[in-house]
């Protein structure tokens, strides 16, 4: 495991650049003594610690943005999804997915175990045996730290799934899925690069899942959305679409700064270590890199908003900053701070331009998850060949094969739980509400929810 966590760490950090590596050079020549052994150790896991508790936020961003981008009858599911979809990704992965993931990778996946728990050097330490502190020492973080940073980005991958399917998925049918894709689907994805796989091998990057991570999700989203289907009378009969206005948008702005907050510790942990100068240095590239193509997303989604959309639109906006965050994932170790500013640019196009096309194709995603993560994601994994090195070739191959291994075994899993347990909630739930028909609350219960004109006049005709 040590061995795995110390490769992931090296794969990670791949393309800091040539300023970072020659600060290396400078760093390990000087006569300033390295922090001994049981300092970095204390460092190390605090940053996964303190990183990771700052990743668990967006969970919070993602709830606020979800439940205000829904209508107010359905409000008060997304909040138990939310919340549902955190509880179920800790257990899973602390019971499978963390092993598929990184216990004894070979070439595609890990080893089938149950549950993961503290190394038997630290058992014996808590225990009170002194003498075990050196073994401890011979790992750079404590081995939960490690499991509690990598935990909270399974999450987030769940938590794209929601935002797309909402308004009509069956609450239970999800947390299904959400359990597959939580234990099995993402750690498989994580094993083959992250865990030391076949496509690390092959010396595929992305520094901290803008693949990996947000276009396993997109993909797991997409196939859920061509299973489940739009919401009722999304798309109408001549073909136009039917604007469904977020019922609130200062929810759905809290939710994007909260998120936009939550990726420093996505970037900045992802460096996997806080115990030298040279780690302090790339960590603080990484996070200026992110908060200016987040900037970047947002201007560049202003700004092209109009003569795509037909208005400067909010929503565009929100999701242009996320669709920025998205894209530097994939290399924001990079030293060039104007290729952020591009990158993030870039991806604010590519989210507000794919909104429109998922409106083409009448697929329905009810907070633009699938144009901001997956297709900015796609765009991301790309970027990294002139930006940090990355062979466009091994890029492609990583791109395709996690997209079709994503898609296929997701569309297969919604196909059966439809088949069984059923995806969509039936007409009259729709109708009412999840909150009302499934939870029997209403999370605005002094609002009287008046039905929509166009609404009446499609179930008189």
């Amino acid at each position: 495991m040590k061995e795995t966590c110390r490769y992931k760490q090296t794969r990670r950090g791949a393309g800091i650049g040539s300023i970072i590596g020659a600060a290396l050079v400078l760093y390990s020549s000087s006569a300033h003594a390295a922090p001994d052994g049981e300092t970095q150790f204390i460092l190390n896991s605090f940053s996964f610690i303190l990183w990771g508790a700052l990743v668990m936020w967006m969970c919070a961003g993602f709830t606020m943005l979800e439940a205000g981008s829904v209508r107010t009858k359905n409000a008060s599911v997304i909040c138990l999804k939310n919340i549902g979809l955190y509880a179920i990704a800790g257990l899973a992965y602390f019971t499978l997915g963390y092993n598929l993931m990184y216990v004894d990778v070979g070439g595609f996946i890990g080893s089938f175990t149950l549950f993961y728990n503290s190394s038997a050097a630290e058992i014996a330490l808590l225990s009170g045996d002194e003498a075990a502190l050196a073994s401890v020492l011979e790992s750079d973080y404590s081995t939960m730290s490690d499991w509690f940073f990598q935990m909270v980005f399974v999450a987030t991958t769940a938590s794209i799934v929601s935002g797309t399917l909402a308004e009509r998925v069956k609450l239970w049918t999800f947390f299904v899925f959400t359990i597959i894709l939580t234990a099995f689907i993402y750690p498989v994805v994580g094993a083959w690069t992250w865990g030391g796989g076949w496509l690390s091998e092959m010396g595929f990057q992305d520094f901290a899942g803008s693949t990996i991570v947000h276009s396993t999700g997109g993909w797991a989203a997409l196939a859920g959305a061509i299973v489940v289907g739009a919401r009722a009378r999304k798309f109408r009969k001549d073909g136009t679409v039917k604007n469904t206005p977020p019922s609130n948008i200062p929810a759905v702005t809290l939710g994007v700064f909260i998120l936009w907050l939550g990726w420093f510790g996505f970037n900045g942990g992802s460096q996997l270590a806080m115990s030298s100068a040279l780690d302090v240095v790339a960590m603080s590239v990484v996070l200026a890199n992110t908060n200016l193509a987040a900037a970047a997303g947002v201007m560049v989604a202003m700004s092209v908003s109009r003569p795509i959309l037909g208005r400067v639109d909010l929503l565009a906006c929100l999701n242009g900053a996320i669709a920025g965050l998205v894209a530097i994932t994939a290399g924001p170790d990079i030293v060039s701070h104007q290729l952020a500013i591009v990158i993030g640019g870039i991806g604010g196009l590519i989210s507000t331009a794919g909104v429109k096309l998922m409106e083409r194709l009448k697929i329905d995603d009810v907070v633009g998850a699938v144009p901001a993560h997956l297709f900015a994601g796609i765009w991301g994994t790309i970027a990294v060949c002139f930006a940090a090195g990355g062979q466009l070739s091994v890029q492609l191959i990583g791109i395709l094969s996690i997209g079709a291994f994503v898609f296929t075994i997701s569309l297969i899993i919604w196909k059966l739980l439809d088949l069984t347990l059923k995806a969509r909630v039936s007409p009259m739930v729709e109708e009412l509400g999840q909150d009302v028909a499934e939870l029997g609350i209403e999370a605005y219960p002094e609002f009287m929810i008046m039905p929509d004109s166009e609404d009446v006049e499609d179930l008189k005709s």
